[in-house]
């Protein structure tokens, strides 16, 4: 294919404009600016052509009303606001200041003024008015102290400082960091460069300080909760790469390693009513992380539940579990072959999608384990042995090539079929790594924006803010609050770590703290 480069290019595109009509030039450009990035992402070998493929073709939307064109089952009535609108009740604003006003010139017990004979008397539901300011994310308080010179000894005498003001910075400064960077994503020169325009100077180097202070206490219960996961009855794994320099130099000086990768693996284990999320960044893969976890489990707890995709590399070797394979990457495998294969990969999406509108409903009636059980075992193990009769059947008689794209995606699903359908035979398996999938995103979106941790420490405090910031906002607990409750009361969280969990916190709280 000859050569097309940018100057090239605009100047072809200007010959078009003199030829063409605006709207078929417009579309020629944009056709050819494509082809022109195309073409600059395989010389840079950047990616394949099977990513490439993806990134091209894959749909954004992969829910089957948007597949195949289909009104949603049950929607929403005219006039229903759509998800995104902006607005809030007053109830959302947890965080808020709340103040009292009276009446400006009417009290209850007083004549109405509008009628003359009945009084007054106050509602038990206020009205409420919202007020919404802006303010720096730190704010800077500077103390200017009197000093005193004695005019014959020359002694001095300096006011006093604040209580409150016993060191330059507040131990909530270096949680509030923590909360950006490991909870937002938002990298530290950001951070700095905001603080910069309010004139509160935070520089880069000061943040990360404040931030691996503050994460010695935290790590504490990271370590609690690192033993608590370890009794879960389901854990959800998956990992995710990513970049820590200090590591980076010490792999290229080992060249005997075969193992180059750096990775972020989440778990996800439920505990009881609890969810526990932990991650560990490292050079091991999401099964050698959860083999490393279970070690810690009770000998007398039985197999637990294990969730993940397919890959090897997900399970453990040295610790049993009841491997559960995700649904949604076996649906994938069809959604890719919808081109090639659109009768075939529709039949297949909506068998698998039976399972999914049945557990939307079991949610609806908050049915327990058991009880969900029955109902798939009643309603969607026809289907999927329907599925898996009518797939092996198309295998066997030749109607389907094996190595084509719809004979691997029906291979996928037959060779895993115990895996991918253990929610039809074991109470609580889930359908699919969604959950870990999602809190995945908050290790991404870290590596999107800040780009690399440099040390292994740094990637070691990332872990334990990430961990305790995502364990709390699974289980609604204000993230902040339980952070500076932690850093409020740090001797007895050493001495007891376990009664200073996410969940049980408040009660260890002093009477003084709680109010």
């Amino acid at each position: 294919m000859p050569s097309l480069d940018a100057g090239e290019l605009e100047e072809l595109l200007r010959k078009l404009r003199e030829h063409l009509p605006p709207d078929l030039s417009a579309r020629v450009e944009s056709l050819l600016r494509v082809l022109l990035w195309v073409l600059r992402v395989l010389a840079a070998k950047g990616t394949s052509l099977a990513r490439l493929r993806d990134v091209l073709f894959r749909p954004q939307n992969e829910k089957s009303s948007h597949l195949f064109n289909k009104p949603a089952k049950n929607p929403k009535p005219p006039g229903t606001r759509k998800k995104g609108h902006g607005r809030k009740k007053a109830s959302a604003y947890t965080g808020a200041k709340r103040v009292p006003v009276c009446h400006e010139t009417l009290r209850a017990g007083q004549i109405c003024p509008k009628c003359g004979k009945g009084k007054l008397y106050l509602l038990k539901e206020r009205v409420h008015w919202l007020w919404i300011q802006a303010r720096p994310i730190f704010d800077a308080t500077l103390y200017e102290l009197e000093q005193l010179r004695c005019a014959l000894c020359g002694a001095l005498f300096t006011a006093q400082a604040p209580a409150a003001a016993a060191a330059k910075y507040d131990p909530s400064v270096g949680l509030m960091l923590s909360l950006l960077r490991y909870g937002a994503g938002l990298p530290m020169y950001r951070i700095a460069k905001w603080q910069a325009c309010f004139g509160v100077p935070l520089p880069a180097s000061t943040q990360w300080e404040l931030i691996d202070q503050a994460a010695e206490v935290p790590e504490l219960i990271y370590n609690t909760l690192i033993i608590q996961g370890a009794q879960a009855s389901l854990v959800h794994n998956d990992d995710t790469s990513m970049r820590v320099q200090s590591l980076r130099r010490q792999i290229a000086q080992e060249e005997e390693d075969e193992r180059t990768g750096i990775f972020t693996t989440s778990l996800l284990c439920q505990v009881g009513e609890r969810q526990i999320s932990l991650f560990f960044t490292g050079r091991e893969h999401a099964g050698e992380n959860l083999d490393d976890l279970l070690q810690h489990r009770a000998a007398e707890l039985s197999r637990p539940l294990q969730m993940c995709d397919a890959l090897a590399r997900n399970l453990p070797k040295n610790s049993p579990t009841q491997e559960c394979y995700c649904m949604a990457h076996a649906r994938r495998n069809f959604v890719e072959q919808l081109g090639n294969s659109p009768v075939q990969s529709q039949k297949a999406i909506e068998s698998i999608g039976v399972a999914y509108e049945i557990e939307a409903e079991i949610k609806k009636q908050a049915l327990d384990p058991d009880q969900r059980l029955k109902v798939h075992q009643a309603h969607s193990g026809p289907v999927f042995e329907e599925l898996r009769l009518w797939m092996q059947g198309d295998l066997d008689q030749k109607k389907v090539e094996p190595n084509s794209g719809l004979g691997k995606a029906f291979n996928y699903m037959l060779r895993r079929w115990p895996e991918l359908t253990r929610f039809l035979h074991v109470p609580g398996a889930p359908l699919d790594n969604t959950p870990c999938e999602r809190a995945l995103k908050t290790a991404i979106l870290h590596r999107k924006n800040s780009l690399s941790y440099k040390t292994q420490r740094g990637a070691k405090v990332g872990d334990i803010f990430m961990s305790l910031i995502h364990t709390c906002q699974l289980n609604k607990i204000n993230p902040f609050d339980y952070l500076l409750a932690l850093q409020k009361n740090a001797a007895q969280v050493r001495a007891r770590p376990s009664l200073w969990l996410p969940w049980n916190y408040p009660q260890a709280l002093r009477p003084s703290d709680t109010g």
